[in-house]
């Protein structure tokens, strides 16, 4: 058996990039000698997250059309044309067996070319609604992975293969989120009163204005509920709140070690992307979720209200949030059997091996065992 080369394309947010790197992280635990490179684009988070896990990235010159009008959208057909090409030629030098989309602007023009050289790929779509990328090239795809039923709406259904999400292996490598022994080690991590409930607050990868002003404007009610705050604000709000740390008000832009961080949770606030819903299922703690509303067809609130609707989580909308968030919080934290009943329905929802189901499906199509 000759050694697997592998390409995995996607990239712009956590929830195309975590995927990607958890199915690189399975690939290499069953072939440690497999040959994995990512492909991002430019001056976007994956050139800095996919180096920090260990992995090579090449970065394309590619960015999404602006939903709005941008002097920028005048450059996307040179950024396309220049992506192909360059597409071209990382795949002719690395000569991989099978390439992999996860969603994002740089895996189209690579997986585009990727095809075009006869090359089998697969894709992962994370959401209810599927991204225009994926749309793009669903019709060349060997198989479409997805997390949600009913995604025929959007790719041919004889591709379609349900697997559930991949989790960053760091997450699922801690066996019980709530041993209390390491929930006190976590605390203490984040120089935090190992003995006092701790609040986190998650806006996604590139953080959330919205729940960071939540946060600054309810600080004081927070801490009068005897809760501490463990608070990931996001690289573009971080000098906005950075200034409001104290000694039970940890404060970061990025918390790198999750595990710890969701180890050290009592209680959660989330953005409900398809990735933090598929995380924090398999943590098992008590969340309110606050959907965005700025994503296509609003699925972030049909992911949250499908865990509400098997009384996994809380559910506020941004609309919401003055008339609902303190009695809703202050309801949770008094209220011992509403937390056990959200833990415990959330995780039931979990599918912890998401990613091995992935990489079977990988496996089926990669052409190298046969060389």
């Amino acid at each position: 058996m000759k050694q697997p080369r592998i390409i995995i394309s996607g990239g712009g947010t956590g929830g195309h990039i975590f995927p990607a790197i958890s199915i690189a992280q399975e690939i290499q635990h069953r072939y440690p000698d497999a040959k994995i490179l990512f492909v991002g684009a430019k001056d976007k988070m994956e050139m800095e997250k996919v180096p920090q896990a260990g992995f090579p990235i090449e970065g394309l010159w590619i960015s999404g059309i602006q939903r709005k009008l941008n002097w920028q959208n005048l450059l996307f057909p040179i950024k396309l044309i220049s992506s192909l090409l360059k597409s071209r030629q990382i795949v002719r030098k690395f000569q991989p067996h099978i390439t992999i989309g996860t969603g994002g602007f740089a895996s189209g023009p690579l997986l585009k070319m990727a095809n075009k050289m006869q090359l089998p790929s697969l894709l992962q779509e994370q959401n209810s609604f599927a991204g225009i990328t994926n749309k793009w090239l669903a019709k060349e795809a060997n198989a479409i992975c997805v997390a949600y039923e009913g995604m025929q709406k959007f790719f041919p259904e004889d591709k379609i293969v349900l697997t559930g999400n991949p989790i960053r292996s760091s997450i699922l490598e801690v066996s019980d989120y709530k041993d209390v022994k390491h929930q006190k080690q976590a605390k203490k991590h984040f120089k935090l009163n190992s003995e006092k409930p701790v609040l986190l607050i998650v806006g996604g990868s590139l953080g959330a204005r919205r729940i960071n002003q939540l946060i600054a404007e309810h600080l004081n009610f927070i801490q009068d509920q005897d809760v501490q705050i463990l608070w990931q604000t996001g690289k573009f709000y971080i000098n906005d709140y950075k200034h409001l740390a104290q000694e039970e008000v940890a404060i970061n832009a990025f918390i790198l070690e999750m595990q710890r961080a969701y180890q050290a949770a009592d209680f959660i606030i989330s953005r409900s992307g398809a990735g933090a819903v598929s995380e924090l299922s398999v943590v098992g703690k008590p969340v309110i979720f606050i959907p965005s509303p700025n994503v296509a067809e609003d699925h972030q609130t049909k992911n949250a209200l499908s865990i509400v609707a098997q009384k996994g989580a809380i559910c506020i909308k941004e609309d919401e949030l003055n008339e609902k968030f303190t009695t809703e919080f202050r309801t949770l934290v008094k209220n011992k059997v509403l937390q056990n009943q959200l833990g415990q329905s959330i995780k039931a929802l979990a599918k912890p091996l998401a990613t091995a189901h992935i990489v079977d499906e990988v496996e089926k199509h990669w052409n190298f065992k046969n060389e």
